[in-house]
């Protein structure tokens, strides 16, 4: 008999590990994956910040843990890798979102934001995703790989964006999120993508305040901005046997945005 469809998203028992993991949209996928049933390993860079994720997530019943790692840093991530097997086990879920933006016209852009923004953004997700496969998926025959890019990854930029390195780096996980399903497929491991849109962050705080909420929100068919739980459905779904027939896709969670403005 076929699973219902509430076994099919169940995660119970699963180990998840999600960088970025201490706000913003990483923290909402990690609340997803965790009420879920998977027991969720958190990494940033900050201490301080991860204690509060955690702290948040355990008081909604979440089995949950942090390590504090910089994923631009391979001797970092190995790390990450390490004590992560080490304290729960093997990983079922990867959840690479850690990641950096710098703004400024590409006939300008410094040479050192660029190397900064594609270390973190696209040399640390394939770090990551090739230690946690060879030391956990491959073996098992199985494994769940979500990639965080971004609509910025589906199109160049005009007016007021200028943000050369950043879009390149997510065009660069789309392809890469492609690659890694092509390849091992064969051993079970789904590799994904999510593409979100603005979502009110740290890392869009400034083009936010800078254009006006409102005005973003009316650039989406929706005349909404992504929010604390839009999110949590495909993160599931890719993360879940729900989505075991799916792998080398990405989906864009913006509203509409890249519906009506390209991509």
């Amino acid at each position: 008999m076929s699973r219902t469809v509430q076994q099919l998203f169940d995660l119970t028992g699963q180990v998840a590990l999600v960088t970025g993991g201490s706000r913003g949209l990483g923290l909402q996928i990690a609340q997803a994956l965790g009420e879920a049933g998977a027991k969720i390993m958190l990494s940033a860079r900050k201490a301080d910040e991860l204690e509060m994720a955690v702290a948040q997530l355990q008081a909604a019943g979440i089995d949950a843990r942090w390590i504090a790692a910089d994923c631009s840093k391979e001797a970092d991530l190995r790390r990450l890798a390490n004590e992560t097997l080490e304290r729960m086990g093997p990983i079922d879920i990867l959840v690479n979102n850690a990641g950096a933006s710098w703004g400024a016209p590409a006939e300008d852009h410094p040479v050192e934001a660029w190397d900064k923004v594609m270390n973190l953004n696209v040399r640390g997700y394939f770090i990551l995703s090739q230690e946690v496969a060879k030391r956990c998926m491959i073996e098992r025959r199985k494994g769940r790989i979500l990639n965080v890019a971004s609509i910025a990854g589906l199109s160049g930029n005009g007016g007021h964006m200028k943000t050369v390195a950043y879009n390149t780096s997510k065009g660069a996980v789309i392809n890469f999120t492609r690659t890694l399903a092509g390849e091992w497929g064969e051993y079970g491991i789904t590799v994904n993508a999510i593409c979100p849109g603005f979502f009110p962050s740290r890392m869009t705080h400034g083009l936010l305040e800078k254009l006006g909420a409102d005005n973003m929100a009316q650039a989406a068919p929706l005349r909404r901005l992504g929010d604390d739980e839009d999110l949590k459905g495909l993160a599931l779904l890719y993360a879940s046997d729900a989505g075991k027939h799916i792998t080398g896709q990405w989906m864009a969670v913006d509203g509409g945005v890249s519906a009506v403005h390209g991509g």
